[in-house]
C-alpha cells in the first residue's frame, strides 16, 4: 500500500510522519491488493482558543474508497482512533469480498 501524507496549516515533524507511516504499514496487512493507495491528511482546526488536531485517511480500494476521520486534542489520539476505525472497515470489506467468492 502506497501512503501519501499531507499536512495542512502546519509543517509536520519527522516523528509524527514516521508514526503515521508505521501505523499505515501495519494496516496494510488487511489489504489484499498491494497496489492500493492511501492518503493521510493532517490538519489543525482552530475552534475559539483551542486547536484541535484532525486526521483524515482515504484508502482507495477497487470499487469503493474507505474513509475515516477523527478530531482529538492530540494527533496520537486521533491516529489511534482512525486506525481502529479503518481496521474494522477493512475487515468488513474483506469478509464481504470472501462471501462473494
Amino acid at each position: 500500500m502506497t501512503t501519501t501524507i499531507q499536512s495542512i496549516h502546519f509543517d509536520a515533524d519527522v516523528k509524527l510522519i514516521q508514526q503515521v507511516q508505521e501505523k499505515m504499514d501495519r494496516l496494510a496487512r488487511y489489504v489484499q491488493n498491494k497496489a492500493v493507495q492511501a492518503k493521510v491528511i493532517l490538519k489543525l482546526e482552530k475552534v475559539g482558543q483551542i486547536q484541535d488536531k484532525v486526521i483524515e485517511v482515504i484508502i482507495n480500494l477497487p470499487g469503493l474508497p474507505i474513509i475515516a476521520k477523527s478530531t482529538k486534542k492530540s494527533f496520537e489520539e486521533a491516529l489511534s482512533q482512525v486506525i481502529a476505525t479503518l481496521k474494522t472497515q477493512l475487515l468488513r470489506h474483506k469478509e464481504k469480498k470472501q462471501k462473494k467468492h
